[in-house]
């Protein structure tokens, strides 16, 4: 009979200690707690060395306060999770992991694990730490105290990554994890929806910089580096280079929560003139058309549009999305009205609907010719694009046939 530890073991997860370096006795001047604050904490399965912290309401990340100062109802509503708008905020808990790397011959190890939580007007941010594999017991426990009294889990990418690595952890050592209970919000499938059109990278140290305007000090270390790091504390015991991986860990955690405040206050007032960039409208008003607030929607689309710095191609393809929700949801009138501007923009797409409009609704076949005239006259004329031939022409000669042989016969 398979075991559960023999399927772990078949998935490259390491099952107790046996295959990872035996840690070398550390130095007086180099251990842990020489090199960074923090203390002992006892728990049933011994004790584990954990860094905490507290900012108060007036630390902002960046430009950013960690205090999420909107109603969560649009995340909420996205996510399909009630809990995220109904949970008082120290109810929330953020989550990040530092592990030993990908799964491989040594497994996958979670040896720091940074969980911040609100407490009144401040954050608390925990950092639980494992100096050799033989602790990791007792930093799950201390993991699952810090989370006692949450009811929601924000992550970046923790649905796919920290939760089933933490999950994992927590079965290998025969403990229940506190992470099954929480409702789970993972904010990077929001941020990609969000900043996909105007940002090139939707990582976490992208957005913090780009979105929340934070800049991490010299202290951070780069994440590929970050288990080699690990790695080379378990062989000589140096925690030395260990301070800059606990101040990537906590720089993760913050942002996470100032992103999920920015995010907030983006979509709880998306027409307050809080947002700064014409490409978020558009995205928001995205979001708002997936959750059938067309009204919202169209009124974003307008907004983006509206503003200077939309890039033309994003102008087109806005007034494109727009006018077909207009027409959805049988507002014509505002429909036409934008595929004549598209037309007057040589937008292939609104002659073609136009051409539909008075043939099936006006039953005006003249009209009809005309604009599918007109858009063939642009597919032929020298700037037309070979992509924009292959997709339309052969439609529109049929159509134009179709539309002469009505017009003889009436």
């Amino acid at each position: 009979m398979t075991t559960l530890s023999d399927k772990l073991k078949s998935l490259g997860v390491q099952v107790g200690v046996r295959n990872l370096p035996p840690p070398k006795p550390p130095t007086d001047i180099y251990t842990i707690e020489k090199v960074v604050s923090g203390h002992f904490q006892p728990t049933p399965h011994g004790e584990v060395f954990v860094v905490e912290k507290l900012y108060d309401a007036t630390y902002q990340h960046g430009q950013v306060g960690l205090q999420v100062e909107a109603p969560l109802h649009t995340i909420a509503t996205w996510a399909k999770e009630t809990k995220v708008a109904t949970s008082p905020l120290d109810k929330f808990a953020f989550l990040d992991t530092e592990t030993s790397g990908l799964a491989g011959g040594t497994g996958t190890y979670t040896f720091l694990i940074g969980v911040g939580r609100f407490e009144g007007d401040n954050f608390r941010l925990a950092q639980f730490f494992m100096r050799d594999p033989g602790e990791e017991g007792a930093q799950l426990a201390a993991l699952t105290e810090f989370l006692r009294p949450c009811e929601v889990l924000v992550t970046f990418n923790g649905k796919s990554f920290d939760a089933p690595l933490v999950n994992t952890r927590y079965t290998v050592n025969g403990q229940e994890s506190p992470l099954n209970s929480l409702t789970h919000l993972d904010l990077l499938p929001l941020a990609r929806r969000l900043w996909r059109d105007r940002l090139p990278s939707r990582s976490l140290g992208n957005l913090e910089t780009q979105i929340l305007g934070a800049k991490r000090t010299e202290a951070d270390v780069p994440g590929w580096l970050i288990p080699s790091i690990y790695f080379n504390y378990l062989r000589d015991g140096d925690a030395r280079t260990l301070k800059g991986v606990f101040y990537h860990n906590a720089m993760d955690v913050l942002a996470m929560a100032a992103l999920l405040n920015h995010m907030a206050q983006m979509l709880a007032e998306p027409l307050a003139n809080t947002i700064e960039h014409a490409l978020d409208l558009v995205a928001v008003g995205k979001l708002y058309e997936a959750l059938e607030q067309f009204e919202m929607a169209a009124q974003l689309f307008e907004l983006g549009m509206a503003r200077n710095d939309l890039p033309e191609e994003h102008y087109w393809t806005t007034q494109h999305r727009l006018s077909f929700l207009q027409k959805r949801h049988n507002n014509l009138e505002a429909a036409i009205e934008l595929w004549h501007l598209a037309a007057e923009g040589r937008q292939i797409y609104a002659h073609v609907e136009l051409a539909k409009y008075h043939e099936h609704k006006q039953r005006d076949y003249q009209q009809a010719i005309h604009w599918t005239q007109a858009a063939l006259d642009l597919l032929n004329a020298p700037h037309a694009s070979r992509h924009e031939r292959r997709q339309w022409l052969a439609d529109l000669k049929h159509r134009l046939a179709r539309l002469q042989r009505k017009l003889n016969r009436g």
